[in-house]
C-alpha cells in the first residue's frame, strides 16, 4: 500500500524521512510531461527534484535510489499514483503520492505556481 499525502503534509514527510536518516535527502518526482513542468513548477526546498515523465519511469528506473524517500508528484495525482504503486512494486519501500498534484500543490503550499 502506497500512503497519499497532501502538498499541506510535505513539511511534515520531509521531517520524518530526515529524523529517520538526516542524510537521505528526499526526491519529489514530477512525473508530468516536459510542457507541464515548462507551465508550472515547484522550487525544491528539503528535498532534490527530479523531472521523469511517467512513460520514461519503467527505462529510467536505475537512475532512482532506492535508499531515499521518494514523493510522486503530477498535474491531480493521477498519474503519480500510479507511479508510486510501480516503484513500490520494483522494490522501493519509502514512496508517496502527493494527492492533489500541483494544483492542490498551489493552493495548499505556494500560491505563486500557476494553474493550467
Amino acid at each position: 500500500m502506497v500512503p497519499h499525502i497532501r502538498p499541506a503534509q510535505l513539511p511534515q514527510w520531509l521531517q520524518q524521512c530526515r529524523a529517520q536518516d538526516a542524510t537521505a535527502l528526499p526526491i519529489v518526482l514530477d512525473v508530468r510531461e516536459p510542457w507541464e513542468v515548462q507551465t508550472a513548477s515547484v522550487r525544491a526546498d528539503g528535498f532534490e527534484l527530479r523531472h521523469m515523465p511517467m512513460a520514461s519511469i519503467p527505462m529510467r528506473l536505475a537512475e532512482l535510489p532506492k535508499d531515499r524517500p521518494i514523493a510522486c508528484l503530477c498535474h491531480h495525482g493521477g498519474r503519480s499514483a500510479q507511479v508510486a504503486h510501480f516503484l513500490h512494486r520494483q522494490g522501493f519501500d519509502d514512496v508517496v503520492n502527493i494527492a492533489g498534484g500541483i494544483h492542490a500543490w498551489a493552493h495548499e503550499l505556494d500560491p505563486s505556481v500557476p494553474q493550467y
